[in-house]
């Protein structure tokens, strides 16, 4: 078989790229098998549509995250050619199967200081993501409930900022959530550096985030017993393997004759 001169100066750029970087292709590929596997989960993602929007227009102008528009949400505030992040102020909540139904005082307070802000021209935007909602985006970004994400947002392709900070669900006040703000600083928060962060990290960095938050979801939907059983079988099927390698190097040792 030949190939023209041509053909083989068109293959030379895709040949130098493979060789550049080898793992590009398994990364690829990667990316591909998860992406077709998690296409054919049904999504357990839920969105009222209508009480998100009467959310975001009403008095307290609170966005809902979900993950077909999380990531324009962020980015909607922002000009281009801005120098001074926007601030986006996002509470991790959750429902009866995240938070066990112990949310709603954190939420209230949440609301409260969200009304507060929305009267104020130089206060985070406010934003709530619900775990219970949306299952899949909380694993993709291993957000837990209880905490307030802070993003300072910059135009792409600048690296995103986030900053955690745990509150007491039992205690939570709106009064703590606009101290918090009034501070004026971000030292009672703790820098978010993680493989799953959002924009820096490196699942989102190889595109990964959503199919690997599809893996854990479906992980999660496995009974504990049912992990432990699997593990179990598993590691008996590997310790028998080993014991019949071992006897069957062991059986031509034992049959050779003994040498004169």
């Amino acid at each position: 078989m030949r190939f023209s001169a041509a053909a083989l100066v068109a293959a030379l750029p895709a040949l130098s790229a493979a060789q550049e970087n080898p793992l590009d292709q398994y990364i690829a590929q990667a990316q591909q098998i998860l992406g077709q596997a998690a296409s054919y989960i049904p999504s357990p993602n839920k969105y009222d549509a209508a009480a998100a929007e009467a959310s975001k227009t009403g008095p307290m102008k609170l966005s809902v995250l979900a993950q077909h528009n999380w990531e324009d949400t962020l980015y909607a505030p922002v000009a281009a050619g801005a120098k001074t992040p926007e601030e986006w102020w996002i509470l991790i909540t959750g429902g009866n199967k995240t938070c066990f139904g112990r949310c709603d005082r954190l939420e209230t307070a949440f609301q409260g200081a969200a009304a507060k802000f929305a009267e104020l021209p130089t206060t985070p935007h406010m934003g709530v993501l619900n775990c219970d909602d949306q299952p899949i985006l909380c694993n993709s970004w291993s957000a837990n409930v209880g905490n307030i994400w802070a993003f300072h947002m910059l135009p792409k392709p600048a690296p995103v900022d986030i900053y955690k900070k745990r509150l007491n669900l039992t205690t939570v006040t709106t009064d703590e959530i606009v101290q918090l703000q009034e501070a004026g600083n971000k030292e009672d928060f703790v820098l978010l550096e993680s493989f799953w962060h959002p924009f820096n990290g490196k699942a989102a960095e190889l595109g990964l985030s959503i199919p690997l938050g599809y893996l854990l979801w479906v992980f999660n939907l496995v009974p504990q017993w049912a992990f432990m059983l699997i593990v179990s079988f598993a590691s008996r099927s590997m310790m028998g393997n080993r014991a019949q390698q071992r006897a069957q190097q062991r059986a031509p040792a034992a049959a050779a004759p003994a040498s004169k």
